[in-house]
C-alpha cells in the first residue's frame, strides 16, 4: 500500500494544463459558490420583513437563521465522503436541483415552522454543493499553476458572495417582498444545472470503500452540538448548556476518528491531517474566516446602526474591500510560484493585522473613512492567505480523496464563521453591556432593553423625547465602539495566530507537498 505521499507525486506527476473547456467549466462551478455564500448573509436582511409577515416566536426567528448552517456544517463531511464514492459532478447536480426546489418552498412558506424546515433541507442539498465544486477543481485542473489560478476565483467568489449578501439583500428587499432572497437561487442554479453534464467531467475515487451508517451518524453527533453551543453562547453567553453540548460534540468526535483509524476504508482519511500543509492551511482558514466575520459583525452594526446607513449603502461602503479582496486573491497566484507559502501568508495576513490596528489605535476608529480603509487592509490579506491555504488543501490530499478534503475545508469555514460570531461578537456585546451608562430619566424597562445590544438602544431612542433620546443614543454608540477597540485588538492576536500557524506548519510541510 502506497503512502499518502507516494499518492500524491502520482497523482501530480500527469498534469496537463486545460484550455477553454476547461475554464468554462470554472465558470459554472461557480455559480453556487456565489450562491451559497450570499445565503450566509443576506438572510439577516430579511428577517425583520419574515418577523411581521409570518409571527415567529423568538425560538423559531432564531431557528430560522440557525437550522441551515446547523444542517449544513453536520454534513459536509458525510457529503464529501459520498461525492468520492458516487461522483462529485452527480452529487452537485442533485444538490442543485434540491437546493433550487427548497428555495422556492421557502420563498412562499406560509408559516415559520414550514420555512425553519426549508432552510433545514437547503442546509442538506448545500451540504452537497460546496464540497462537490472544489474537489472537482481538483480533478479538472491538475496541472499545479493553473490550479492556484482557478482556487484564487473560487476562493475570491466565496468571500465575494458574503459580502455581496448585505448588496443583493438590499436591493431586493427594496423592490420585493422577502421571499425573493430565496427565490434567486432558481436563476442562478439553472444555467448550472443545463451546462454542467456537457462541461464538467465526473470524478470519484476509483477504489470506494463502503458506505459506513455509523460513521455519517458521528460525524453529525460530532458538528451539531458544537456548532450549536458556539451559536448558544453568542446569544446566551456561557451557560451549562453550551458546555455540555460541546463535551457531547467533542464525546462524538474522539468515536468518530476512532472509527476512522480503525477502518480499513475510512469515510475520511486521517492521514490528512498528519500533513504539516494540511492542517496548517486549515487552522490559516480558520482563524482567517473568524476575523473577517468578527470585523463584518461590527462594522455592519456601526454603518447602519451608529452613521445611519441603509442596509444597501451599508453594502456599498463595503465594496472597495471587496475588490480588493478578489484582487489580492488573483494576484498572489503569480507570486506564491515563486515564493514559499510559508512566507506569502504570513505576509498577506500583516495586512490583516494592520486592518484590526487602524481600528484600535486610529484617533477616528468610527469615521466611514477608517472603517473603509481598514476593511480595505484585512480583505488585501485574508484573500491572498485564503487562496494559498486552500490551494495547499487540495494539493495535500491525492485526488481521490479531494471530496473529503474540501468538506473538511467548508467545515473550518462554517466553523470560522460562527465563531467569528460567537468569540467576538460574543466578547463585544459584553463589553457594551458593561460599559453602556444611560440617563436615569430613562425607563427601567427600557432601559434593559438598551442595555441589551445597540439595536435595543436605537429603538428605546426613537421611544423617548428627542432630548433624553439623543443622550441614549450617545452612550450607547460610545459603549459600542469602546468595545470595538478592544475587540479589534483581539481580532489582530487571532490574526497574528493565524500568520504564526502559517510560518510553523507550512515550513515543515515542505517535504509532504508535491510541486511540479
Amino acid at each position: 500500500m502506497m503512502t499518502l505521499t507516494e499518492e500524491l507525486r502520482v497523482a501530480d506527476a500527469g498534469g496537463r494544463k486545460q484550455g477553454w473547456r476547461g475554464w468554462t467549466a470554472l465558470v459554472v462551478l461557480m455559480l453556487p459558490v456565489l450562491l451559497v455564500s450570499v445565503d450566509n448573509t443576506v438572510l439577516s436582511f430579511a428577517l425583520p420583513e419574515i418577523a411581521r409577515d409570518l409571527s415567529p416566536s423568538s425560538a423559531e426567528q432564531l431557528w430560522i437563521i440557525d437550522a441551515y448552517p446547523l444542517v449544513l456544517a453536520g454534513l459536509l463531511v458525510t457529503m464529501g465522503s459520498l461525492g468520492d464514492r458516487f461522483g462529485r459532478r452527480r452529487l452537485l447536480l442533485v444538490g442543485a436541483t434540491g437546493f433550487a426546489a427548497v428555495s422556492a418552498l421557502a420563498a412562499f412558506a406560509p408559516t415559520a415552522g414550514l420555512l425553519i424546515a426549508a432552510r433545514a433541507g437547503m442546509g442538506v442539498f448545500g451540504a452537497m454543493l460546496m464540497p462537490s465544486t472544489l474537489s472537482l477543481l481538483r480533478s479538472i485542473f491538475t496541472d499545479r499553476d493553473q490550479r492556484r489560478l482557478a482556487i484564487a476565483v473560487w476562493a475570491s467568489m466565496f468571500s465575494a458572495g458574503s459580502a455581496l449578501g448585505p448588496i443583493v439583500g438590499g436591493i431586493l428587499l427594496e423592490h420585493f417582498a422577502w421571499g425573493s432572497v430565496f427565490l434567486m437561487a432558481v436563476p442562478v442554479l439553472i444555467p448550472l444545472l443545463v451546462l454542467a453534464p456537457f462541461l464538467v467531467p465526473e470524478s470519484r475515487d476509483p477504489k470506494p470503500g463502503r458506505i459506513d451508517p455509523l460513521s455519517i451518524v458521528l460525524s453529525m453527533a460530532t458538528m451539531v452540538p458544537i456548532v450549536y453551543a458556539i451559536k448558544e453562547f453568542a446569544v446566551h453567553g456561557a451557560g451549562v448548556l453550551p458546555l455540555v453540548l460541546v463535551v457531547v460534540g467533542l464525546g462524538f468526535g474522539w468515536l468518530f476518528v476512532r472509527r476512522q483509524l480503525r477502518s480499513s476504508t475510512p469515510m475520511l482519511d486521517m492521514r490528512l491531517f498528519a500533513i504539516g500543509s494540511f492542517t496548517g492551511a486549515l487552522l490559516v482558514n480558520l482563524l482567517s474566516v473568524v476575523a473577517l466575520v468578527g470585523f463584518l459583525y461590527f462594522v455592519t452594526q456601526h454603518l447602519q446602526l451608529i452613521i445611519g446607513m441603509s442596509p444597501l449603502q451599508a453594502g456599498l461602503a463595503l465594496v472597495p474591500g471587496l475588490a480588493l479582496m478578489i484582487i489580492a486573491g488573483l494576484g498572489v497566484v503569480p507570486i506564491s510560484r515563486r515564493v514559499s507559502a510559508r512566507i506569502v501568508v504570513p505576509t498577506a495576513l500583516a495586512l490583516s493585522v494592520a486592518g484590526y490596528l487602524v481600528i484600535a489605535f486610529s484617533t477616528d476608529a468610527a469615521a466611514l473613512g477608517t472603517l473603509i480603509a481598514a476593511f480595505a487592509l484585512l480583505g488585501l490579506g485574508i484573500g491572498a492567505a485564503e487562496t494559498v491555504s486552500n490551494e495547499l488543501v487540495l494539493a495535500s490530499a491525492p485526488p481521490a480523496k479531494a471530496g473529503a478534503a474540501s468538506a473538511v475545508s467548508e467545515t473550518a469555514y462554517e466553523l470560522g464563521a460562527v465563531l467569528g460570531t460567537a468569540v467576538l461578537g460574543g466578547i463585544l456585546t459584553a463589553l457594551y453591556r458593561s460599559g453602556i451608562h444611560l440617563p436615569d430619566s430613562v425607563p427601567a424597562e427600557a432601559a434593559e432593553a438598551a442595555r441589551e445590544t445597540l439595536a435595543g438602544a436605537v429603538n428605546v431612542a426613537e421611544t423617548l423625547p428627542a432630548d433624553v433620546g439623543a443622550e441614549v443614543l450617545s452612550a450607547a454608540a460610545h459603549a459600542f465602539d469602546s468595545g470595538v477597540t478592544v475587540t479589534s485588538l483581539i481580532g489582530a492576536g487571532l490574526v497574528v495566530c493565524a500568520a504564526v500557524v502559517a510560518a510553523a506548519t507550512l515550513e515543515r510541510s515542505r517535504t509532504s507537498r508535491v510541486d511540479h
